[in-house]
């Protein structure tokens, strides 16, 4: 959890950051001096890990560098292109027009504009995620609070400017939307009046080291790195008072006095449980007695339905932090966990420092406004499935008492009772598809990440064979898990393009339930190679022995694999046929 740095901070720090391996290619766009910006978001995206190339466009030249298809930026190739526009040139704009029905019509005008911008991107070849800055909303005190009813206010134009991008960007893939109002805000002095005339620089260079902050969180959640799991401690984090000692009638929480703050609390956990982030427990307690107040308590917002994973005990909750984990087989670096005690939060860094570990403050009425400050849970999807988290690890959590009563892994297989559907893509689950190519880091043979477009275009391709792999067992439903893209190369050969697999599922034989039928696809169009490929990154070597298991060989060049299926026996798996 990086601090804010200031400009100079943010150089200092970057220079002593070395070895960073996720490279990560930006392109700056803006209708301002952008270079101070330019230089701290590299800087930035060095701090967070990344190997940056950075292009930035020529002063002012954002249309022409987009309509060029020769132009350097798409020889640059971006992953991502931002678009920063000033709205101090906007408004140098919005004045020059003299008539009042072209000023009303001024927002409607420019967001034609970013419209064709974003259509030039794409027409000459670009799939690059877009980021587009919204504007400033900036007063110019003309209409004052009249502005509502006026609209050829400029005040007016930025809001209705605004909305509409929004509007925009739900139906466009790949765009965008980075809210400048939002990280202005706390910045007493963001722009350097003299600076602005000298050097027309419209934001100090400290206020582009704090943009740059948040941008590197939302480029780390493009490239599948982003919070999973929020945990919990309970007695004086999620209610006031201490439960074992207050009882349930005198903890804190619900509409009076301070529980409010804890209510407050509650009420966004539960928000991103809604949005598929995993809640856990983990509480120095008696089970019995921590559960109470989720059973009993009227004012509790958050209920046992809505918890993954309850630990209560009074073990090292460091330990228990590990157990979750286990559990829920996701990075120690996808966790985050509140506590108001010092002394456990500093045991939990010292011994997970993989885990973030918010300092609290002291007065539970801050908590929501200083948590909120930390961006902690940046995302670049949802899915309607991701409010469906919550059950799948409950029931894992129930597998995994399961596992500890049988002697062998046979016998633990045989009785999941699993039953798999191995299908071709379809429009149903593209959104989901999408998003397992974006989130998936430790299954994920190529780690090659793909838009709902891109998932679209594999599904009606000739070239391609595709694979959605479900699962189900005696505990419930793990709906779509496994993802796998083929491309042909030539009359006998087949290209692993993607592999990936939910952790969730490992260690149930989904490979090999999803290769014999692959295999079998390929044999029947009469072609007898299937090609695979591991590329390593820092956090997918869980698969780098994945092809040697599925008893490919080593082709000539290192990491490269070869399957003829002409000899292949179907691996044992006990998985049945939906």
């Amino acid at each position: 959890m990086n601090p804010i740095f200031s400009f100079r901070e943010l150089q200092k720090t970057a220079k002593n950051t070395t070895g960073n391996t996720t490279e990560i290619k930006v392109a700056v766009l803006g209708n301002h001096t952008t270079n101070f910006f330019v230089k701290a978001l590299e800087n930035q995206l060095k701090v967070a890990g990344f190997n940056p190339s950075m292009f930035e466009s020529d002063y002012d030249q954002i249309d022409i560098t987009l309509i060029d298809g020769d132009s350097d930026l798409y020889k640059f190739n971006p992953e991502i292109i931002v678009v920063f526009e000033s709205v101090l040139k906007l408004k140098d704009k919005f004045y020059s027009i003299k008539d009042t029905e072209s000023q009303s019509e001024f927002h409607a005008s420019e967001q034609n504009i970013i419209q064709n911008r974003v259509s030039n991107i794409r027409a000459n070849g670009s799939d690059a995620k877009i980021v587009y800055f919204s504007y400033e909303l900036l007063d110019d005190e003309v209409y004052g609070n009249l502005f509502s009813k006026i609209p050829h206010s400029f005040y007016n134009n930025l809001w209705q400017l605004n909305n509409s991008m929004i509007e925009f960007s739900r139906n466009e893939p790949d765009f965008y939307v980075f809210d400048i109002n939002k990280y202005l805000k706390g910045i007493e002095e963001y722009r350097d009046w003299t600076a602005l005339i000298n050097s027309d620089l419209h934001y100090s260079i400290d206020t582009f080291a704090k943009f740059s902050h948040y941008l590197a969180q939302f480029f780390n959640a493009f490239k599948g790195h982003f919070k999973k799991c929020l945990i919990l401690d309970l007695d004086n984090t999620t209610w006031g008072g201490i439960i074992g000692d207050d009882g349930l009638e005198n903890i804190q929480v619900g509409s009076l006095g301070i529980g409010k703050a804890f209510t407050k609390l509650q009420k966004w956990a539960k928000l991103l449980k809604e949005r598929g982030v995993i809640l856990a427990i983990c509480s120095k307690n008696t089970e019995s007695v921590a559960k109470e107040p989720f059973e009993k308590h009227n004012e509790m917002v958050l209920r046992l339905d809505d918890i993954s994973i309850f630990v209560a005990n009074w073990k090292n909750k460091a330990d228990n932090i590990r157990y979750i984990q286990e559990v829920l087989n996701i990075g120690f670096d996808s966790m985050v966990f509140l506590d108001d005690n010092p002394a456990e939060r500093e045991i939990v860094r010292q011994s997970l420092p993989g885990v973030t570990v918010p300092e609290l403050p002291k007065d539970p009425a801050y908590y929501i406004p200083y948590i909120e400050s930390l961006n902690l849970f940046e995302t670049v999807s949802y899915s309607a499935n991701d409010k469906d988290r919550t059950s799948q690890y409950q029931q894992e959590a129930k597998r995994k008492k399961l596992i500890s009563s049988v002697t062998n892994m046979d016998d633990y297989l045989k009785s999941l009772e699993m039953e798999g559907n191995i299908s071709p893509f379809n429009n149903d689950d593209v959104s989901r598809i999408a998003q397992l190519t974006q989130r998936s880091n430790q299954f994920n043979l190529r780690t090659q990440r793909y838009t709902e477009k891109d998932i679209t275009e594999f599904m009606n391709s000739e070239n391609h064979l595709t694979y959605a792999v479900k699962l189900k067992d005696k505990f419930g439903d793990y709906g779509l898990i496994s993802v796998i893209i083929l491309e042909k190369k030539n009359d006998n050969s087949y290209f692993i393009d993607t592999w990936i697999m939910s952790c969730r599922v490992l260690k149930r034989d989904v490979e090999y339930f999803a290769l014999n039928k692959i295999v079998n696809d390929v044999k029947d169009k009469g072609i007898n190679i299937i090609n695979g490929e591991y590329l390593p990154t820092p956090k997918n070597k869980l698969v780098e022995d994945l092809l040697t298991k599925l008893t490919f060989e080593n082709d000539t060049e290192e990491n490269k694999y070869l399957l003829n299926t002409t000899n292949y026996k179907s691996h044992k798996n006990y998985i049945e046929n939906e």
